[in-house]
Order: structure tokens, then C-alpha cells, then sequence
């Protein structure tokens, strides 16, 4: 803990609230423009570097050509300068599921359209398990994404603010000798794009330059002062706090031009940040008021570049946690951006606490006040438990640990070390055990999703032989979406190489190879198994009704699944009273566990190309009604198309025991196989969540093991009154499922699981 308090003005300056309406309407003008973008990429790559003999020489120039092109943006009020937007036509990516449908001649060159051929040819069973020959998803049948989800990682801006892309583009001459020639021509990459990000920063300097004569005399001081400012950064080091901001802010927008994928993020933005404030505020060049204004600016740049839209696009950065050594890290910036956030009423980017071992006790109140107070946008994460689980079985030294970041709603990584197939998609765990039990039918749709499958649950004489084909079915399909990040990552390295990206990514610059070809530190792969409590109900329901209780026949069994329990009521009612996870039950939690674990040795068992790792994650973004959708009746009495749980929270009809046991129930899984985080959601009525009760909970939820904690505070009755008339609750923000948004865009039966959650009482 430094020494300075941790506080500052909650309130918006009014500047700020100037500067946020200001944005508003810029976003809304910008909305219904188009970028340049594909444009200039495409008419470089396809013509003037057409001729190029190498192919990364030429995907290199192409894209410098359309970042030295995009439209330079000068506002009149800033703070800061440099501004593109990302959510509007034209400004996607040539080289990955955008080139194709913008000029068919980017199909040859097209990473996911190359991929979409590969998975086609070498893994049509993975297509066949969404329940439509085509490749499509079948709503009522959805099984698993096919993996091919880029983004959700950080990187090394850091390098930038230290020592200016100038410094970078040493680092990559220096690495340059000591490479074989494919990696040279890497290298040389990275040198073409840093370049051209030069060059449009000093655009940026320029159009000051030309409208200096032009603005009003009370600006004229100001951009003077920004066109200092501009020059020495990126190019050179930040020396002070504004400069480290700038040197950022153009640095990221530069990034993120290049890999304009959701989750991607800050990180630990205030703790790169913070070195160049704390001198600054010795000096006397900065105070945290000034400061907060700077953050405000930022913070309100992320929301207007995504137009004030794209709630789930989540930009992530992480406050407070440790250092490499394990002390702690909290500072006044991290406070500043908490509170920014809140005030601010905006989406992105998302600002979430990780709270270290030794936190001083306002920590925990900032996180509280946070927690009750900010919109149902936060989420705290537990540095002990995180780190134990990253480091469980050695992969990833504890320094190294301790810099976790996440990416986007809760995906771990170590800070600018990891490839960017950390999240890849979403598995629908609770379909295989449908399938193995129906004969490798859909409930829902009467499909065949498993050919080879032809068994039902009539034919296993015990349990054990049950789980044992359940869990053989499951190895064997997680195996299939395992192969295809393989794949994915073989595209991706050919021809989507990331140069800009790769350049701030330990350790891409010394190996000569992008984030996907080997450069990366750790290029650990990731996915997200669903529904994980709703298997174990399912599978401990089968246990005690067909083979311990025997109060129903497999078949009779099978046939009010396939009736959805229509006339079957008795008997859903003896299934919906049976012990599920989350009661404190001893037998009915051990089960969850037991399928915990099969998903995550399933994990353990595969080794990449690069012979890393894939890491379960566990969240639930918007897809518990998506998932809960493609599922028939289960066994656990759960009726066809209800809504799945949120992450490794138990369903809320089993809450019954109250939060507590409850949050004993989930905490006592084995959360430590989950290296790439687990996350889940307890929902309380607000008259409950008083400060001391929330600190009473957030404080034990995390000294059990729990390793991210979220939810909402906000009362049914407004949910309710906001759906019916959505006007009158234009910024009501819910806490959807690793992502905050706007309750009124919601999907409605997003809206439908929200309302329908349990809401802890304490009663």
C-alpha cells in the first residue's frame, strides 16, 4: 500500500459531464458514418502490394497503409487526442471473418473463412453437434461453438509509455540477428506497422498544427500545449502522468485498429499508470482532481469509440491486486478509477477490483461502495485464489501469476503474455448428457446429433456405467473442440499475424513469431464449459430416483423427459424435491464435483501444438438462455428451455438453504483446477446489502475460496417496471453474467433470467 489515501472526488467535473454529452452526440453522428478502413486495407492489398513476393511482408504493408489512412479526429474541448470508432460499417478486420464478405477476393486470405474450410473437411462432427448439417445452430439443439473467438487479452503498452515506440522498434532491430530468416521477416513486420503507427500519431500533431491559427484564443494555449505533448509521445517515453495518458491512448487505439476483438483490454491500467501520477503529485504537476479528469476523458473515449452501444464488447481493467513480489498494489489511481466508472454511467470499460491478500480495510469499503453503489457493474476477484489456481500445477511461475489481468468478462492471463485464443467459446455440457441418455437424439428437435450413439438410459444397469458413458462422450466431443483451436490457431498464424499486437507480447519479439505461431509466453488456449451445476443436479437426480431410490423406471424416465413432464407432474415434483448443489447436502454438492472434475481432467488431458495448455473457464456471459433453450426436459425436474445457472452458482430453486450455504456449496468445489478463472453470481434485494452485511459477505465468499464475486443490487420490482415502460429507465445498468449492460437493451429473455433469479434476503 502506498502511502497517499486512496480518495478522490466521486462526482463529474463539470468538464467531464460537458465532455461525456459532447460524446454522445459525436457517437451518434459516427454511427451513421462509415469507416475507411476495409476500404484502404483492401485497395492496398489487392493493389499497390499485390506484387509483393512475401506474403508477410505484404499483409504488413497493407495494413500500415490503412492505419496511416484512418481519419485523423480533433476535438475541440480534449484533454486528450486521437479518437476512431470501431461499431460501425466498414471498420472490421480483412483478414478474419470481414474480407470475404467485403471483396471475395480476401476469401484466399481470409482466416476465418480458411478455418470455416478446414473444419468443414476435418471436423464435420463438430458442425453435425449444433443439429444442422450446414454448419449453422440450430437454436433448440446448440451444443458447443466452434472455437474461433480472438481477443481477451492485454498487452505491453507499458513498453510504450517507458521508452516510445522508438524504444520498441530497438528492441526489434536488436532481436533481428539473432533470428533465422522467417523470423527476420517477422521482425520486419513489426517494424513496418510500429512505423506506421508513428505516422499517424505525427498526423495527429499536424492537423493541430493546421487548425492552431483558427481556434479561439482560450484553446490556443491548450493545444499547444497538446502538440508538445504529441510529439514527444509515443514516439519517446512518457515523462509525466498526461504523457503516459497520451502515450496510451494513442498507442491502444493503434492496437485495438488492429485487433478489434471483444475483450480485449487495459488490464492493469492503474498500475502502469500509477509511477508517473505519484511523481507527478510530488511535484506538484498534477492532483488527483486533474487526475480524475484525465480518467474521466479516457474512460468516456472507450464508450464514444464503440458508439455508446456494444454492452458485451467488455474492455477490461483490473485495479488494485499485487506485485510481482506479492505487496500490495493499491494506489489513489485505482480508487480514481472506480469511481470514475460509477460516475460516468457508461459500460466501457469495465474497471473490476482484484483484491490482494494484505488489502488495507478501505479497500474492502471501496470494493463495497462499489459492489452497492456502481450501477451493478462490479465484480472483485481474489488475488489468493486466482493465483493458486494459475499456478496448480507449475505452468506459470507465481510472478509471473501475480500480474494476472482479465480479459473481457473474467478470462485470466498473465498481463501481456498470453496468445489471444484465451477464450475460444461456449459448451453445453448438459447436451451430452441429454444425448447419451435419449440415444444420441435432440429432446427438442428429434434430431440425431451423435450418429455412432444408440443407446438410452434403459440400458445401463448401474449408475457407475452411466457416468462412465457420460463421461467418455464428453471427453470425446471437448477432444473435437480441442483440435479445432489447434486449427484455429494454424489460420490465425498464417493469416492473421497480429504484428502490431505481437510487437507488445512477451516474448513475440525475441522468438520471431506472432501470438499465434509460438510467440507468445504462454499460448495457453481457453473455453467455457456451461452449465456445470445443472449437470451435477441432473446426474445426482438420475442417481437417487433410477438406481438407489428406484421410485421410477429409466423408461418412464425417458418418457416424461420427452414430454417435458406434460402429465408427468407427481413425478417432476418428486425430482424437484430431490437434494441439489447449493443446499449444503453432502451428496448432492460431491456430485457437482465429480462432473467439475471430469470437465476439467478432460481439460488437463489435451496438450496444444505448442504443448500448452486449455484452461476451463467458467462464465456465463448472455448464454444462459441460450443455452437453457437448446436443452429438453433434465432429470433434476428442470422443464425444456429454462434458463441455465450463472457460472458455478446453484440454481436459484435450489438456493434454498439461504446465501450462505449456498456460497459454502460452490466454494467448496474444486475451484483451483479453473486457471482461467471461475466466476459466479449472487443477487441480493438492496434493503439486504447494507454496507456492513456486504462486507460480512464479500469478505467470506472470498476466504473460502471463492475467486470472483458479482452481482446485482437493484430490486425485481424496478426490473419489472423498467421492461414494461423502458423509457422511463433509459440507463438502468444489470449485471448480466461476467458483463454489465443496459437492462432495456437486453434481450428479452435475458431479461426473463434476470428477473427470475433468486434475490438473497437473509431472511
Amino acid at each position: 500500500m502506498n502511502n497517499q489515501p486512496i480518495s478522490a472526488a466521486p462526482g463529474l467535473s463539470p468538464r467531464s459531464a460537458r465532455f461525456l454529452e459532447q460524446a454522445r452526440s459525436r457517437a451518434e453522428q459516427a454511427a451513421r458514418g462509415e469507416s475507411p478502413k476495409m476500404r484502404n486495407w483492401t485497395e492496398a492489398f489487392f493493389g499497390q502490394f499485390q506484387h509483393e513476393p512475401s506474403l508477410r511482408r505484404r499483409q504488413a504493408l497493407a495494413f500500415a497503409h490503412a492505419l496511416r489512412n484512418e481519419p485523423v479526429v480533433v476535438h475541440d474541448e480534449q484533454l486528450l487526442v486521437g479518437q476512431l470508432y470501431q461499431t460501425i460499417r466498414g471498420a472490421d478486420s480483412c483478414d478474419l471473418w470481414g474480407g470475404a464478405g467485403f471483396d471475395p477476393r480476401w476469401r484466399e486470405f481470409d482466416a476465418g473463412a480458411a478455418l470455416d474450410v478446414r473444419i468443414r473437411s476435418e471436423l464435420p462432427e463438430l458442425l453435425r453437434l449444433n443439429g444442422r448439417e450446414d454448419g449453422g445452430n440450430d437454436p433448440a439443439a446448440w451444443l458447443v461453438n466452434p472455437p474461433n473467438c480472438p481477443g481477451h487479452i492485454g498487452w505491453h503498452y507499458d513498453w510504450i509509455l517507458r521508452d516510445g515506440v522508438t524504444g520498441l522498434l530497438a528492441r526489434v532491430a536488436a532481436a533481428r540477428p539473432n533470428l533465422a530468416a522467417d523470423g527476420q521477416e517477422f521482425l520486419d513486420g513489426m517494424r513496418i506497422t510500429l512505423e506506421a503507427l508513428l505516422d499517424w500519431a505525427d498526423q495527429h500533431v499536424a492537423e493541430l498544427e493546421r487548425r492552431l491559427p483558427e481556434a479561439p484564443a482560450a484553446r490556443q494555449e491548450a493545444w499547444r500545449d497538446q502538440i508538445a505533448v504529441c510529439r514527444q509521445v509515443p514516439r519517446h517515453g512518457a515523462r509525466t502522468f498526461r504523457e503516459a495518458v497520451q502515450a496510451f491512448h494513442l498507442s491502444y487505439l493503434a492496437t485495438i485498429f488492429e485487433n478489434p476483438h471483444g475483450g480485449n483490454g487495459p488490464g492493469r491500467l492503474d498500475y502502469y499508470l500509477w509511477p508517473y501520477l505519484q511523481r507527478d503529485l510530488a511535484e506538484g504537476l498534477e492532483t488527483l482532481e486533474s487526475a480524475r479528469d484525465r480518467i474521466d476523458e479516457l474512460f468516456i473515449r472507450f464508450h464514444e469509440r464503440l458508439c455508446f452501444r456494444a454492452d458485451g464488447w467488455v474492455e477490461t481493467i483490473v485495479v488494485g491486486g499485487c506485485h510481482p513480489d506479492g505487496r500490495c498494489a493499491v494506489n489513489p489511481l485505482s480508487r480514481i478509477m472506480i469511481e470514475a466508472i460509477g460516475a460516468l454511467k457508461i459500460s466501457h470499460p469495465s474497471v473490476y477490483i482484484r483484491m490482494p491478500e494484505n488489502a488495507p480495510d478501505e479497500w474492502w469499503d471501496v470494493a463495497v461502495r462499489d459492489l452497492r453503489e456502481g450501477g451493478n457493474r462490479a465484480q472483485v476477484v481474489s488475488d489468493q485464489a486466482v493465483i493458486a489456481a494459475m499456478t496448480r500445477d507449475g505452468a506459470i511461475p507465481e510472478a509471473d501469476a501475480r500480474m494476472y489481468m482479465c480479459g473481457g468478462c473474467m478470462e485470466i492471463s498473465p498481463h501481456g503474455m498470453n496468445g489471444d485464443l484465451l477464450f475460444t467459446g461456449f459448451f453445453n455440457t448438459t447436451k451430452v448428457l441429454e444425448l447419451v441418455l435419449n440415444g444420441g437424439v435432440c429432446l427438442n428437435t428429434g434430431k440425431r446429433l451423435l450418429p455412432a450413439w444408440d443407446r438410452t438410459l434403459a440400458e445401463f444397469a448401474t449408475f457407475e456405467e452411466l457416468y462412465a458413458a457420460f463421461e467418455g462422450e464428453l471427453q470425446r466431443i471437448l477432444k473435437l473442440t480441442f483440435r479445432c483451436m489447434d486449427l484455429t490457431s494454424e489460420e490465425y498464424a498464417r493469416l492473421r499475424p497480429r504484428f502490431l499486437v505481437s510487437s507488445q507480447v512477451d516474448d513475440c519479439i525475441v522468438r520471431g513469431r506472432g501470438i499465434n505461431a509460438g510467440g507468445a509466453r504462454y499460448e495457453d488456449y481457453g473455453s467455457t464449459p456451461l452449465g456445470i451445476p445443472n449437470l451435477g443436479d441432473s446426474l445426482f437426480a438420475l442417481q437417487q430416483a433410477i438406481y438407489e431410490q428406484r421410485f421410477v423406471s429409466p423408461n418412464d424416465l425417458l418418457t416424461a423427459l420427452r414430454q417435458n413432464f406434460h402429465g408427468n407432474e407427481p413425478l417432476r415434483a418428486r425430482l424437484l424435491a430431490l437434494p441439489k448443489f447449493g443446499q449444503g447436502h453432502a451428496a448432492a454438492n460431491a456430485m457437482t464435483n465429480r462432473v467439475l472434475r471430469s470437465v476439467c481432467d478432460a481439460y488437463d488431458a489435451y496438450r496444444n501444438r505448442f504443448g500448452r495448455r486449455i484452461k476451463p473457464m467458467i462464465m456465463t456471459f448472455m448464454m444462459a438462455p441460450v443455452a437453457g433453450k437448446a436443452l429438453g426436459a433434465t432429470p433434476d425436474g428442470r422443464r425444456a428451455g429454462t434458463p441455465i445457472t450463472q457460472g458455478l452458482t446453484p440454481q436459484s430453486t435450489a438456493m434454498t438453504g439461504g446465501l450462505t450455504t449456498a456460497i459454502n456449496s460452490a466454494n467448496a468445489l474444486d475451484l483451483e483446477r479453473f486457471a482461467g478463472g471461475t466466476s459466479s453470481m449472487w443477487d441480493l434485494d438492496p434493503d439486504y446489502a447494507t454496507p456492513p452485511t456486504l462486507k460480512a459477505i464479500l469478505k467470506a465468499f472470498l476466504a473460502t475460496g471463492g475467486q470472483m464475486y458479482q452481482g446485482n443490487t437493484t430490486d425485481v420490482a424496478t426490473l419489472v417496471k423498467a421492461r414494461k415502460d423502458p423509457g422511463q429507465y433509459p440507463q438502468l445498468m444489470v449485471r448480466i453474467g461476467g458483463f454489465s449492460g443496459l437492462f432495456v437493451t437486453c434481450d428479452p429473455a435475458v431479461q426473463d433470467e434476470i428477473i427470475n433469479r433468486r434475490r438473497h434476503t437473509g431472511a
